[in-house]
């Protein structure tokens, strides 16, 4: 009996070692995908982060016709680094999850924030998340949390687009009042878990 419970202990180690050897996906939409995807290339433990649309009926939308898509970005992380919980909890601080009308001068529906949860576990994480962060603002986060839907890749031009275009990017961050309403809303906490974040 002794060696049998060795035995699945070892297995059970094993199984739980594999399961974090492979990456995990998170879909959170916050606004124009240019910037959640800077913020978050910036997150320890993040492998890749991708812009594109999700949440509409139709399919292969495109930025001129993302029409009932809201623009999200795909989160590949390594879950022994960074868990799903810390990149809930970071994406709250990089967005205004008060304002239902869009995000900063964005306005109207698909730049509305949201959160797509993959799994029953993600999205028990992702409400967990919000009520703490409804806590610390001590205002309702407007926020939905959505069970998964096809993601759609934005087009090649948008993607890393702070890196292609840097001047253009940081000018339009910045006349858009994306940090400074972060920050006046979240205060201290804003951008937490964004390492090295600036513009």
């Amino acid at each position: 009996m002794i060696k049998a419970a060795l035995v699945s202990a070892a297995l059970l180690t094993i199984g739980t070692s594999a399961a974090y050897a492979e990456n995990e996906t998170a879909i959170f939409a916050g606004g124009c995908f240019w910037c959640i995807e800077k913020d978050y290339e910036h997150v320890n433990g993040v492998v890749d982060v991708v812009s594109g649309y999700i949440g509409g009926e139709t399919t292969n939308p495109s930025y001129k016709n993302h029409k009932g898509f809201v623009e999200a970005v795909k989160i590949t992380y390594d879950p022994a680094v960074v868990s799903y919980k810390s990149l809930v909890d970071t994406f709250w601080r990089t967005v205004n999850p008060t304002d239902d009308g869009g995000q900063f001068c964005d306005r109207g529906y698909s730049y509305t924030t949201a959160i797509f949860a993959v799994d029953d576990m993600q999205a028990k994480l992702a409400e967990t998340s919000k009520a703490e962060a409804e806590n610390v603002l001590g205002k309702t986060i407007v926020t939905p949390i959505h069970s998964i839907k096809p993601f759609y890749n934005a087009e090649d031009y948008h993607q890393d687009y702070y890196k292609k275009s840097p001047v253009r990017y940081n000018y339009y961050r910045k006349a858009c009042g994306r940090n400074k309403t972060v920050e006046g809303l979240w205060g201290e906490e804003a951008y937490k878990g964004v390492e090295g974040h600036s513009s």
